[in-house]
């Protein structure tokens, strides 16, 4: 028999699913690597388990420890359900902006939660400095110790996704994949798997999917760190500051995707192939259109479907915070 000894063993080891849709209108092969399948359902548990083992080799989280993060809520929701089934406990401080159903998830999964206003990284008062701060003051009263896991400077984070996300990929696809795009939150996923696809095939070609108001389109493109013009809805990408897992990717293209091009790929992936998927995925999705019409007709890419729209359901499927934002609303979604 062949039994998972515990909900770590569930992680990972996801299926690439064929994107129909996409696929046909570009003549390409798109792929999504199913990340969404992973027992806290999104790409983020792999980052929180790869810290986890990475501190615990290294002796920084002992037996009963606490675990300390700041997050937008996915590697949040990650580590508290590894810390409740691996013996530790765990710290979340996270904007209060974040979609109210990643609050309730932590709170279901009883996370110590901190919410936080959501401020730019330059501001001591940002959840990451906040988080910093906690894991200090709580090391002075945790009897079993305390790590801040640090998940956008960690390289743990990286090598996790180089050894399981990017592996899986060249495996899944027999060596058969020419170019892997995603977005960013971290860095951890798209600098992992492009060494990880590099290091094996190093033609493959690597993209960025950057939302609006972020600024890694443009230190991709001409090595200035500057914001784009605009804002997007969706949480956990697009940041502003290039990160040690950043600093690690090797990118050959980069693209600027604002929410109106990107949305109606996952309004359409509901109606017409059965998946509700977040923001991100629909950032993943159009970049991988992009990079499709970049390398033409043919060729085979990968992207993440990074987690489940449902965790945004208050607002990305919600027809009137849509239509006050002035973006595409499904005929399906309106009342």
């Amino acid at each position: 028999m062949k039994i998972a000894s515990c909900v770590t063993d569930l992680i990972g080891n996801t299926p690439l699913l064929h994107l129909r849709q996409v696929s046909e209108k570009t003549g390409c092969t798109i792929l999504g690597k199913a990340e969404f399948l992973n027992p806290g359902g999104s790409v983020k548990d792999r980052t929180a388990l790869g810290i986890i083992r990475a501190a615990e080799a290294s002796g920084a989280l002992l037996p009963g420890g606490r675990i300390v993060e700041g997050t937008a809520g996915n590697t949040g929701i990650g580590l508290t359900l590894l810390a409740n089934a691996m013996g530790y406990s765990s710290s979340v401080v996270m904007p209060i902006t974040q979609s109210k159903e990643k609050i309730d998830s932590l709170e279901l999964l009883g996370a110590d939660l901190h919410l936080v206003g959501a401020t730019s990284y330059s501001d001591p008062k940002h959840y990451i400095h906040t988080a910093e701060r906690l894991a200090q003051r709580l090391a002075e009263k945790e009897k079993h110790g305390v790590i801040w896991a640090r998940q956008f400077d960690n390289l743990a984070n990286m090598e996790i996704h180089r050894d399981t996300t990017g592996a899986e990929i060249w495996n899944q696809t027999n060596g058969e994949v020419d170019g892997f795009i995603c977005a960013v939150g971290t860095g951890g996923t798209l600098a992992g798997v492009s060494t990880a696809l590099k290091t094996r095939k190093v033609n493959t070609v690597i993209g960025i999917a950057d939302p609006a108001g972020a600024s890694l389109y443009e230190y991709f493109h001409s090595g200035s760190l500057q914001a784009s013009e605009g804002n997007s809805i969706v949480e956990g990408i697009g940041i502003n500051h290039v990160t040690d897992n950043v600093a690690q990717a090797q990118v050959d293209l980069s693209f600027h995707i604002d929410d109106t091009e990107a949305l109606p790929y996952i309004f359409d992936l509901l109606q017409h192939e059965g998946l509700c998927l977040g923001g991100s995925s629909a950032i993943n999705i159009a970049g991988a259109v992009r990079l499709a019409k970049e390398l033409g007709p043919g060729h085979t890419i990968v992207t993440i479907l990074a987690d489940y729209g449902n965790r945004y359901q208050g607002k990305l499927f919600n027809p009137v915070f849509l239509e006050n934002k002035g973006l595409p609303t499904p005929s399906w979604l309106t009342i």
